[in-house]
């Protein structure tokens, strides 16, 4: 198969809740279709230290804290919403924001078009803050109000590594995994140098 070019496009969003029913090892929910993906803008965060010898930079460090970032969706479903902040929707199935809620973690899926093959994406932890959402009237032509999410993605450990996301993209050796993608938050396997085994 031909590598990727480029990619570009957003498309497949899903969310997948941490599990909190089960003790001992994470889980997350059967991930959540978010129809309407506008755009998905994570930045990355952490520094980098330089230790300068001899004249030159010796040795530099940086650390990995993970993103922060906004997605932009046409809307996020009530149920979706009000499971992500901790928020409730009455008997007359009216959204209420909670003031004292916590947000649940979760993980985020989606896939990017290629000029060749698709690459899909997960962010292993992620918090929302409250989505941002601009009313105006409606004027001469109809624009869509989107649902802005502020998202904090942290480290997290996983299989004694501390993961922060992963991309996939299909290739003749992984079809099984790259098709069941969406159907559960995916879990990296590592192939150790030493022993030739997995972890």
């Amino acid at each position: 198969m031909s590598k990727n070019k480029v990619t570009f496009g957003l498309e497949k969003v899903h969310i997948a809740f941490a599990d909190e029913t089960t003790t001992g090892k994470l889980t997350w929910k059967q991930p959540i279709p978010i129809p309407g993906a506008v755009r998905w803008t994570p930045e990355a965060q952490g520094e980098s230290s330089t230790f300068y010898a001899d004249n030159t930079a010796y040795f530099v460090v940086s650390s990995n804290n993970g993103y922060t970032g906004e997605l932009e969706v046409a809307l996020v479903p009530d149920e979706v919403l009000a499971e992500m902040m901790g928020w409730e929707i009455d008997k007359n199935g009216m959204l209420v924001e909670v003031s004292d809620a916590i947000p649940k973690k979760f993980a985020l899926l989606g896939q990017v078009q290629g000029d060749k093959r698709n690459r899909r994406f997960v962010y292993y932890n992620c918090q929302a803050s409250r989505p941002a959402k601009e009313r105006k009237t409606k004027a001469e032509s109809v624009e869509v109000n989107t649902d802005i999410l502020n998202l904090s993605i942290s480290p997290i450990e996983i299989g004694g590594k501390m993961l922060v996301k992963g991309d996939l993209e299909l290739n003749e050796a992984n079809a099984e995994a790259y098709n069941a993608f969406f159907a559960s938050v995916y879990i990296p396997s590592f192939t150790t140098s030493a022993g030739g085994g997995e972890s």
